[in-house]
Formats: C-alpha cells, sequence, structure tokens
C-alpha cells in the first residue's frame, strides 16, 4: 500500500497550492485512494476519496476543499452532488463524460486505468469532468492521452517501470507531459512526489 506526500503547486508560478498526505491500495474490486490536503501553513484544507472499479470508472468520488462537497460516480456517464458550505443547497449534474478530473494525482492515476494505453497505441481521447479549485466547480474537459516511452528503473526494492504519458488539452492545444509508475505519479505539472514510504502497487 502506498503512502506518501505530494506538494502541489502553480504550474505555472511555482505557488505552494498545499501537501496532500495521500495512501492508495488495488482490491478485490479495483483501486482505491484516500489523501487529505493541507495548506502550506499546515491548515486542513480538503480531502480526496476516489474507488474505481476494476475497469477504471470511478465507482464512487467524495471531495471536500473550503466547505465544499462533492459527491459523484460513473452513472449515465458521470453523475455528481455538489453542496455548498452552509450544508443548504445541493446541485446534482450529469454530464455524457467518462470519468472525473481535478487538482489531486489520483484523477492521473485513475484516467490511465481507465484508458489501459499501450505504448504502440496512438493518442486516445476522452471526456472528463474536471472539479476546480478552491470552490469544486465542475467543468467538461476534453483531452487526448498517448503512452510516448515506458522504461524500467532498477532500484534497492526491484525494478521500477515508469510510462511517460503526453497530455494534450484539445481546447487549448497545450501539450504536457505525467510520469507514473504503477499507481504513483512521479511528476507531473503542478505536482511532485515529495515522500513514499512504500514501493508504488503493481497495477494490472
Amino acid at each position: 500500500m502506498p503512502r506518501g506526500r505530494y506538494s502541489l503547486h502553480d504550474p505555472h508560478d511555482h505557488t505552494p497550492l498545499a501537501e496532500e498526505h495521500f495512501h492508495c491500495a488495488p482490491g478485490p474490486s479495483g483501486w482505491r485512494y484516500v489523501s487529505q490536503l493541507t495548506t502550506p501553513e499546515g491548515d486542513h484544507s480538503g480531502s480526496v476519496d476516489l474507488a474505481l472499479d476494476e475497469l477504471g470508472r470511478p465507482i464512487r468520488l467524495e471531495l471536500h476543499a473550503g466547505g465544499w462537497q462533492v459527491r459523484g460516480a460513473a452513472l449515465d456517464g458521470v453523475t455528481w452532488v455538489r453542496t455548498d458550505p452552509t450544508g443548504v443547497h445541493a446541485t446534482e449534474g450529469n454530464v455524457r463524460a467518462h470519468a472525473f478530473t481535478g487538482t489531486s494525482p489520483a484523477f492521473l492515476i485513475a484516467t490511465t486505468r481507465l484508458l489501459r494505453l499501450t505504448h504502440s497505441a496512438s493518442a486516445t481521447r476522452v471526456r472528463l469532468v474536471a472539479f476546480t479549485d478552491p470552490v469544486l466547480a465542475p467543468r467538461t474537459v476534453d483531452q487526448s492521452w498517448a503512452l510516448v516511452e515506458r522504461q524500467t528503473h532498477a532500484t534497492d526494492n526491484g525494478p521500477l517501470t515508469v510510462d511517460e504519458y503526453q497530455v494534450t488539452a484539445l481546447d487549448t492545444g497545450e501539450q504536457h507531459a505525467v510520469h507514473i509508475s504503477g499507481d504513483v505519479v512521479l511528476a507531473a505539472p503542478g505536482i511532485e512526489l515529495e515522500d513514499l514510504e512504500s514501493p508504488p502497487s503493481t497495477l494490472a
């Protein structure tokens, strides 16, 4: 069960945004990721709880940030309920999309589990609902993902396979690289792996 800490920062000016303390593990029905977020000053700022089925579809998502809450799942596309900080108003949304995304590294792992790309495959298009900080506002985004390189590195704990993905935002054409090993993001825009207590899980 990988357990560790990511630092999140603005990918443009590198302003520190949060620390994300996480643990994740494969299970009999898929994969689960749980994390707590703190501000750079150390105050609690939110949480992520994401569970995927064996095909990489989100069977449960719960996000908290700034008093806002989102609960969602794959249902007729993806469906979610977003609740305001007072708990009085809740709005439901539904989009013909494949999955969710957001600032947490969990969503990058989830997208790779859904797409299951091979090195020889061409870029694959995916539609995602992004929940943007600080109020978890939903926004539909279209991306393409391609697995461009797979390398194996020798480590003290045995060989470590690292996949490099090229992700393209289809509305702007902006491209960036994401490096993933198993169920841990090693590097991505706005994300740095600061601490890892155990090796990444090997996901089938």
